[in-house]
């Protein structure tokens, strides 16, 4: 599976996380992960940690994404654009593999997918800011 497309599955993962308890999630991830049936086992095992090392920093990323989206706190934001948000800022700031620019460029085009009309500079424009700080 190539990179763009692990993303594709992580942010699913990270995305049902809005809608499901903490102690439902592995259940819900194993029958997610168990639907992509053309997907190698190293690539399922980088879906589910990616997805579940992200999960253990929300509020950490959250903060980070509340100090720069002035006018927008998490709590308010559509579930798609903070998980796209919360996947590229755990990329932009703990996962050494992806570059800075990659990981905004994903998150945008992630949002040209799953977000409305205005997702796409939204996602850029608070991690822009993010990335100055």
């Amino acid at each position: 599976m190539k990179r763009t497309e692990l993303r594709d599955h992580i942010f699913k993962l990270v995305f049902e996380m809005e809608f499901n308890a903490a102690e439902d999630m592995e259940a819900q991830t194993k029958l997610y992960l168990e639907q992509l049936e053309e997907a190698k086992e190293k690539d399922l095992e980088y879906i589910s940690k990616k997805a579940e090392k992200i999960s253990e920093k929300f509020s950490e990323i959250d903060r980070l994404i509340n100090d720069v989206a002035k006018g927008w706190k998490t709590s308010r934001m559509n579930k798609a654009d903070l998980s796209i948000l919360r996947l590229a800022v755990y990329e932009i700031r703990w996962d050494d593999d992806v570059p800075v620019g990659v990981a905004i460029d994903e998150a945008v085009e992630l949002a040209k997918k799953y977000s409305g009309d205005d997702g796409p500079s939204f996602i850029n424009g608070v991690l822009a800011k993010l990335v100055k700080t």
